[in-house]
């Protein structure tokens, strides 16, 4: 009788937080990155910040291929700012506590991030698709009113397709265990903690995967398959040399975007034997593409740079030259 009634007690209990015990075998050693993580943080912020009033300054960069590198710039601060505060906590001050309702909102911010982030490559890839394979019809096809479209399509359905993620995770019973071995949120950690049936929550991230990531990764590719066969049927060495340079930045961060993920989903078949390597990676995914991206741009794209130049005072001379 005891038995049952201590049973029937544990499995009604409900944890009213998590801890996030952060890198997994390194818990004691782990505040010694937070000086390269706050780098990368502090670089992606400056970065992106500048793109983004480069582009409103410069009427030059008035054309959707830089109104969607700006969206990519604003979905790069949320995503990086929705983790890195806390990791920092974290290893600053080992605050590792947080509440039901402020995981749950932040596995929300990542998925919707994450996938707003490949949304915003494939725009990028069927603007220079386009641009390149149909360049007599790009004015009338990729206008400011189809810009304004495809970002409102992206928004919604990026960010109503992942509402369930956090739901359901919300609807689970966490009544024992509530240490993720993270050191934030992601989905499937936290659901692993609860005491009931987690099939349905696992079917849905799989979904989403294939749905958002697995769809947009496809036509991202076949974009970019289309424009290779385009470019090597020009005869001019020089257009075909142009045509190649408009994409070439576009295609690396996409390579890097898209690899890291796959490198990401083997690691975590191997996740029980080397817990830090898919933590680890899961972090630095979150914060070096959006460092990585506008330093690239700003190699890659000439106007970009003269605007950075005109913005920042150095070099009006050079501008013109």
């Amino acid at each position: 009788m005891d038995t049952s009634t201590s049973i029937t007690n544990s499995s009604s209990f409900q944890n009213s937080h998590f801890i996030l015990m952060g890198l997994p075998g390194i818990h004691k050693r782990q505040h010694w990155l937070s000086l390269p993580l706050v780098l990368l943080y502090l670089s992606a912020l400056s970065a992106n910040l500048l793109i983004m009033i480069t582009i409103q300054h410069e009427p030059m960069l008035h054309e959707p291929m830089y109104h969607f590198l700006a969206i990519l710039s604003v979905v790069d601060i949320g995503l990086a700012s929705t983790i890195m505060p806390k990791i920092l906590v974290i290893f600053w001050i080992d605050a590792k506590a947080i509440t039901l309702p402020e995981c749950f909102a932040q596995i929300y911010a990542i998925n919707c991030f994450f996938c707003m982030e490949s949304g915003t490559f494939l725009c990028m890839a069927v603007d220079r698709y386009i641009a390149i394979c149909h360049p007599l019809q790009y004015p009338s096809i990729v206008t400011e009113a189809s810009v304004i479209k495809a970002t409102g399509f992206m928004v919604l359905r990026n960010g109503l397709l992942t509402i369930p993620v956090p739901i359901l995770a919300s609807q689970r019973h966490y009544c024992s265990r509530n240490e993720i071995q993270h050191c934030l949120c992601s989905n499937l950690g936290v659901v692993s903690l609860a005491c009931d049936d987690i099939t349905v929550n696992k079917f849905y991230q799989l979904v989403l995967a294939w749905v958002l990531i697995g769809s947009d990764m496809a036509l991202v590719f076949s974009s970019y398959a289309l424009i290779l066969c385009s470019v090597m049927k020009l005869n001019s060495g020089e257009a075909m040399s142009k045509a190649l340079s408009t994409c070439s930045s576009h295609l690396i961060l996409i390579l890097f975007f898209y690899s890291v993920i796959v490198v990401l989903s083997v690691t975590q078949l191997a996740e029980k034997k080397i817990p830090l390597i898919p933590v680890l990676l899961n972090i630095l995914h979150n914060v070096i593409p959006p460092a990585l991206n506008p330093m690239v741009y700003a190699l890659r794209m000439q106007e970009l740079r003269l605007g950075f130049q005109r913005l920042l005072g150095l070099g009006g001379d050079m501008a013109t030259k």
